[in-house]
């Protein structure tokens, strides 16, 4: 059995207009999965959750098996990075250092002047003289210079560069090489997750969708085209997220439902890109 890096188990909380409901998943160590949605899904409030930015109103947390909720010093293994800086626009790196060091009784100052020297960051800039792509990497050099075992990261290469989007991959796929790290990557940029998970949940509208070993997503559901002739009351009933036109129908279906669909339908792989369209009909 494999070790638990992260487990979720239903995880919920209400907002106005917005509930992440039982949300439930699990991240074994040594590995990569993709957190993966529409904007509003519900991933950033899962992350939230996790890291205690939010107070979870049901539901269990366990971070290489111990339960947070019982004073573990869970937060010394977990490295947090979101789209955005949230350090002072004036401040020097040196500056985030200082202000940061402390607060982890693993911090590796060399570990963290090396990460720099790499990514071409001087400790004299001021944050608001980095890129986007910079910023995001300093973010980086930040989580990985306390050996944290477990890296989060939500919507990092959003509205970034293809090349430092690709900088970003090869980044955590180095990273990931030590078998005791995990990552929990959560995106809507799919061509990333396409590169580098192995495992996928799927989130739609506070729910999860699917959560599981990347390619047994595709193995479990396809497309389907056919005439609207072919769209009978009993196939339609089967069908997620039906995209019809004048003479044509397009759909997903789970593959434990094609024995209702007739020969002249057409099947086809489905993207992650088509599931989440669909789901999202």
């Amino acid at each position: 059995m494999k070790t638990k890096a992260l487990e979720i188990c239903n995880l919920t909380k209400t907002f106005k207009d917005f509930k992440l409901d039982n949300v439930s998943f699990t991240l074994p160590v040594g590995f990569i999965m993709g957190l993966v949605g529409e904007n509003g899904a519900g991933k950033t409030t899962t992350i939230k959750l996790i890291f205690d930015l939010l107070e979870k109103e049901n539901g269990v947390v366990k971070v290489f098996g111990n339960d947070t909720k019982n004073g573990h010093n869970y937060k010394q293994d977990i490295a947090v990075v979101f789209d955005d800086l949230f350090f002072v626009e004036d401040w020097k790196i040196s500056d985030i250092e200082k202000a940061v060091s402390p607060f982890y009784s693993k911090w590796d100052t060399k570990s963290f002047h090396t990460y720099l020297n790499k990514f071409n960051i001087s400790m004299n800039k001021k944050i608001k003289e980095l890129s986007k792509g910079m910023k995001m990497k300093l973010n980086l050099a930040v989580a990985l210079s306390h050996q944290a075992r477990l890296l989060i990261l939500d919507e990092p290469t959003s509205g970034l560069d293809p090349v430092a989007r690709d900088e970003l991959l090869d980044i955590l796929l180095e990273y990931i090489e030590n078998e005791n790290n995990s990552i929990l990557f959560s995106t809507h940029i799919t061509s990333d997750l396409d590169k580098i998970a192995d495992y996928l949940t799927v989130m739609n509208d506070g729910k999860i969708f699917y959560t599981g070993v990347k390619d047994e997503l595709f193995d479990k559901y396809c497309i389907v085209k056919g005439g609207i002739e072919d769209l009978t009351p009993n196939i339609e009933t089967k069908l997620i997220g039906i995209q019809k036109g004048k003479t044509g129908f397009t759909a997903l279906l789970n593959v434990v439902n094609m024995k209702y669909i007739s020969d002249s339908i057409i099947v086809e792989k489905a993207t992650l890109d088509e599931i989440l369209i669909h789901i999202n009909k």
